[in-house]
């Protein structure tokens, strides 16, 4: 089974010290995570692997040979300005914090004190980016008037304007890790329009649906996670959950 990356763009990691990209690659896949991920050791080839993979955000050390981070940075929001680029840095520089967020920097940080904020900078800037793209590609899909996979509505029968503009939203929220809400009246078809959310997002597991508004307490959290015989009265069998 093919792992699916978090987020759906990759997240650039650029400096010198190798120790650090592996620490880092390590903290944001346990703490985070974040699977999508890329290495460059080099500050020399940042900007051809921002040219070749879609990145979203880089995490860029400042003092680093060859180029700096301070050189780089405007390089990086002048040919690739839908990218965010978070600054690292060695030392608590006050002024190099505040020319690096003049120069179009998300956030800095320093890599030895602020390990704990970094990932939570790293992971608002995540949401804002996926907000950002599901913005893009709703305005791109209602002015195209077209959807990408219509093959993910074949369950939906309808000639509806209204559930059009539905579909078209729900291609562009498909890939997004975040969660979603359907509501809506019994029978109108919100497990369907999960079952084309599920397809769009490239997820490889199943799709499970539960019907939970007939189970107590007990038999919810039984269904959902299982237990062993004897957990409860009744409980006459191990049960694997969902």
């Amino acid at each position: 089974m093919n792992e699916t990356l978090y987020p759906s763009f990759g997240i650039l990691l650029v400096d010198d010290e190798n120790a650090w990209l592996r620490t880092m690659t390590m903290t944001l896949g346990m703490e985070a995570g974040i699977t999508h991920i890329h290495k460059c050791q080099d500050p020399r080839d940042a900007l051809e692997m921002l040219k070749t993979h879609d990145i979203g955000l880089v995490l860029l050390d400042i003092n680093m040979p060859h180029i700096s981070g301070g050189e780089l940075l405007p390089r990086i929001i002048e040919e690739h300005p839908d990218v965010s680029v978070i600054v690292i840095s060695g030392l608590n520089q006050v002024d190099m914090a505040v020319t690096c967020m003049q120069k179009g920097a998300t956030d800095f940080y320093v890599k030895t004190v602020e390990g704990q904020r970094l990932i939570k900078g790293v992971e608002r800037a995540i949401k804002a980016i996926e907000l950002e793209r599901e913005n893009k590609a709703i305005r791109s899909r209602f002015l195209t008037g077209t959807l990408s996979h219509p093959e993910c509505f074949k369950e939906i029968v309808t000639q509806s304007d209204t559930m059009q503009s539905l579909f078209h939203y729900i291609e562009a929220i498909g890939v997004s890790a975040r969660p979603v809400l359907i509501t809506g009246e019994s029978g109108v078809g919100k497990e369907l329009i999960a079952r084309a959310i599920h397809t769009l997002s490239g997820r490889t597991g199943l799709l499970m649906a539960v019907n939970v508004a007939g189970l107590d307490d007990t038999v919810f959290s039984s269904t959902l996670f299982g237990h062993e015989k004897g957990a409860y009265t009744g409980a006459d069998s191990r049960r694997d959950g969902m």
